[in-house]
């Protein structure tokens, strides 16, 4: 078998490290599809000002780049610290006090008021997924740790405690506010943590393409057992490993992944994997032989994207991060198991005899994928203004290049998260199919993508009553 153009995406983290142009600039070349802003440890001033960075070295590279804001949502974090961050190290002293005040190495604040009544003496309190400060001592006003295990604390890290009543609430005031005005920049993905697919329809946002992508986070162990209603409410997932660890027992941790992967996949939805993929290249040149397991790891479970977080916010080397992830996730594409993955998501989606818009999406994916794989095809053409064929087709991992077209600028931005897509922009308004199967074949052609006498797959939903992909046909390239 002929290697493969690497089809896992990569999402890397914006921050201080990263906003310049020429880092911008780098990292699209080295290989980032989806720029994340985490709202979380940016001002909204200076998230919306990337934002449009963004977009505009996109365009001046060439690059097809997706935008996703990370929204803070309930969790208790810090107050912000120095925008060079804090390093702890084992060994140290640290207090801890309710407010949200600037934090310092000596002083954290913590925005939650019952901070003195929850934490007890021998608690272990998580900062940032990794810093870990065991209570000596609570008095009046503070809580006096000694930190240990150490690492950076950035923005306003999330701060994790053992007994803590803080109510849930998936969104704030403030996240209301930097959602409208990213929905009127014109973002393309907006990240929310979640407990269960209801929490989603606060964010009261138009269906993709019209609005962003919703993309739940799943961190809490009330996400897990509520996935059925999630995949029913969102357009992705986004698969927290820092949050989950903290919930889940850490040898269930690996297997909770797999299992939110494969459920997500064959709901037709894309999945990323975060937290911690080279954490070790916030410094280091080079990534441990742990880390590089680990994103093969994340490639062969059938993940859709891998995300980068500290990594390339305030690591020294943004863009040797995503050119040193692109390598390995190439490298693994190259080794999955196309068929035997097509087969296992077939076997969940046959549909029992019903004839439902799934259903009929069901029947005519799954005879794309077995005949592009029995055929060997060249590519999958794949026809769509919202995106939904795309990636009803993307989650049978096809060895076949899938090329998603859309008329919908938003849509091909979208479609930069979903596996394998090379998402295409077709100006195509005419309404009769056989003319835009015409148009998008042209244009595959004339890109490179196909050649003539090429054997490619065709596929579209052509109905316009139902949402369903309903047309798959085979033909050879004029």
């Amino acid at each position: 078998m002929r290697p493969v153009a690497r089809r896992t995406k990569i999402i890397a983290t914006i921050g201080p490290a990263s906003q310049d142009v020429d880092t911008l600039e780098a990292m699209m070349l080295a290989g980032m599809d989806v720029a994340r802003l985490a709202l979380a440890h940016t001002p909204i001033d200076e998230a919306l000002a990337r934002h449009q960075r963004i977009r505009e070295v996109a365009e001046k590279v060439g690059c097809n780049v997706g935008t996703l804001i990370d929204l803070p949502g309930s969790k208790v974090r810090i107050g912000r610290v120095h925008r060079d961050g804090i390093a702890l190290e084992a060994g140290d002293t640290v207090t801890l006090v309710a407010g949200n005040d600037e934090s310092t190495a000596e002083r954290i604040h913590v925005e939650y008021a019952h901070l003195v009544d929850d934490c007890h003496v021998g608690d272990e309190i998580v900062l940032g997924g990794s810093v870990v400060v065991a209570v000596q001592s609570v008095e009046s006003d503070e809580v006096i740790g000694r930190v240990v295990s150490g690492g950076m604390l950035s923005g306003r890290a999330g701060c994790h405690i053992p007994f803590g009543t803080a109510e849930y609430r998936p969104m704030s005031a403030d996240d209301r506010i930097a959602l409208d005005a990213f929905i009127e920049a014109g973002v393309d993905m907006v990240a929310l943590s979640v407990n269960a697919g209801r929490d989603l329809r606060q964010l009261g946002v138009e269906p993709h393409p019209r609005g962003p992508m919703v993309i739940a986070k799943v961190e809490t162990m009330a996400s897990v057992e509520n996935l059925p209603s999630i995949i029913e409410d969102a357009a992705g997932i986004m698969v927290a490993r820092g949050g989950l660890g903290r919930e889940v027992a850490m040898e269930d941790l690996p297997h909770v992944q797999k299992q939110v992967i494969r459920d997500c996949i064959a709901g037709g939805l894309p999945v990323i994997t975060s937290t911690q993929m080279l954490d070790s290249m916030v410094s280091a040149q080079a990534p441990t032989r742990a880390e590089a397991t680990d994103i093969a790891n994340a490639v062969f479970d059938g993940t859709s994207a891998v995300m980068l977080s500290a990594e390339t916010a305030i690591g020294d080397h943004p863009a040797l991060v995503v050119e040193t992830m692109a390598r390995i996730a190439e490298r693994s594409d190259d080794q999955f198991d196309h068929q035997e993955w097509a087969e296992r998501v077939a076997e969940l989606r046959m549909a029992g005899g019903e004839h439902s818009e799934a259903a009929i999406t069901d029947a005519m994916t799954i005879a794309a994928a077995r005949a592009s794989e029995e055929l060997h095809v060249r590519a999958l053409l794949c026809i769509s203004s919202t995106g939904f064929t795309v990636r009803s087709m993307a989650r049978f991992r096809p060895s076949a290049k899938i090329l998603g077209f859309s008329n919908e600028p938003a849509t091909v931005r979208q479609l930069s998260s979903s596996w394998g897509v090379t998402p295409i922009y077709f100006t195509s308004n005419n309404t009769e199919y056989e003319e835009r199967v015409r148009i998008a074949v042209n244009q595959a052609k004339r890109e490179g993508h196909v050649a003539t006498g090429d054997l490619i797959g065709v596929v579209a939903g052509i109905a316009s009553s139902a949402r369903a992909t309903d047309t798959f046909r085979m033909l050879r390239v004029p």
